[in-house]
């Protein structure tokens, strides 16, 4: 059974429309087949398609961010990757069953590969958590990339969560902890790492595992620093008012890329991930290729500084900064608006010190 979000009403009524045509033991009896008038539905269902999801606003794209039929990541880790061996454990606690980690391989290449994985159905969703991370589940990644590091191994993860665990046991063993220190390692690897949004990308659940030399990002996917509900409740006190909070956030693939946050947008087939899995399966595996072998020839010094320059050159492209590269010697740097303080300054302080020897002279 399809499960349909509330704006795809008048899809849903041509779908089942198209599959009452297709089926010639319909409530009438045996019937013909009428072809022409089954071509004429499916036309108008993909032209309905077209025109609702090319004018999705930031509220509706992140419905079908989290539509239940989406894709997860245990679906393309097991069909993108060859001899998967899942590994557990952080060696701390325990086992986090909401992140799926292990060695696998790509194309003949081996591949650490992580995902956050939602589940299916009820039951596989409160096992997993519904994708939210906890502490051991964060140590346990860190451990792994390391691991891959030392191996020189490349790093691939599925981003699909809506943030980490905020339980008051995740708390107690350090959730915050564990998500800075993931970071950090994400961000002193020497291996090429890939990160890819296939779904929602919240908070600091996502941006622990998201800290990598490519950010990919499914075009109906959302990353953002914490859900809409939850801004609208903090800015607005009223969770009501998430659509104005998403168009606020710039959480779609389309305002993220032009903000340089993520590195390239992977198209969806018409309709969502959801209608075309196997299409979708072989975009993202194309994409997945094309990157990993734009590493290929370079050290791993080389693609250290890649993603730190990255990482540093965001939000800075529009400021007054005009040499970026010079970033990566993170080296104070005078920019033509600090001299200009400064010089303005100066002039500031010398008609002070000239007014004072003025009433001196005046009044001595």
């Amino acid at each position: 059974m399809k499960n349909y979000l509330n704006f795809e009403a008048e899809v849903k009524d041509l779908e089942t429309e198209l599959e009452k045509l297709k089926d010639p033991y319909n409530q009438d009896g045996i019937a013909e087949v009428d072809t022409q008038k089954i071509s004429r539905t499916q036309k108008e269902l993909d032209e309905k398609l077209e025109n609702i999801y090319s004018n999705l606003d930031p509220w509706q794209t992140t419905m079908v961010a989290r539509h239940e039929d989406r894709p997860k990541s245990k679906f393309f880790i097991d069909n993108l990757f060859e001899d998967f061996i899942p590994l557990s454990g952080d060696r701390y606690y325990g086992e986090d069953k909401s992140v799926l980690s292990g060695f696998a391989k790509f194309k003949g290449q081996s591949i650490l590969v992580i995902g956050q994985e939602k589940g299916e159905d009820l039951d596989s969703r409160i096992k997993r958590n519904f994708g939210m991370m906890r502490p051991e589940g964060y140590r346990k990644t860190i451990r792994l990339m390391e691991l891959a590091d030392r191996f020189n191994i490349s790093i691939v993860s599925f981003i699909d969560t809506p943030g980490a665990y905020p339980g008051v046991g995740a708390e107690e063993r350090g959730q915050a902890e564990a998500i800075a220190k993931s970071i950090e390692c994400c961000m002193k690897l020497k291996v090429p790492t890939i990160s890819i949004i296939i779904g929602e990308g919240g908070s600091g659940g996502a941006i622990a595992l998201a800290s990598s030399s490519k950010v990919l990002m499914l075009e109906n996917a959302i990353y953002s620093v914490i859900s809409p509900e939850g801004c609208a409740t903090i800015l607005w006190r009223d969770p009501k008012k998430m659509l104005d909070a998403a168009k606020a956030m710039k959480l779609s693939a389309k305002d993220l890329l032009n903000l340089e946050i993520i590195d390239e947008i992977i198209d969806e087939p018409l309709g969502g991930a959801h209608r075309d899995k196997e299409m979708m399966l072989e975009k993202i595996k194309n994409s997945l290729s094309k990157n990993l072998d734009q590493f290929k020839n370079m050290s791993p010094d080389e693609i250290f500084n890649d993603r730190k320059n990255k990482f540093l050159k965001i939000g800075r492209s529009k400021g007054f900064i005009t040499n970026l590269e010079e970033l990566s010697s993170l080296t104070k740097q005078e920019n033509n608006i600090y001299s200009l303080i400064k010089s303005q300054k100066l002039i500031v302080l010398s008609t002070i010190f000239f007014a004072i020897l003025l009433s001196l002279f005046f009044f001595l």
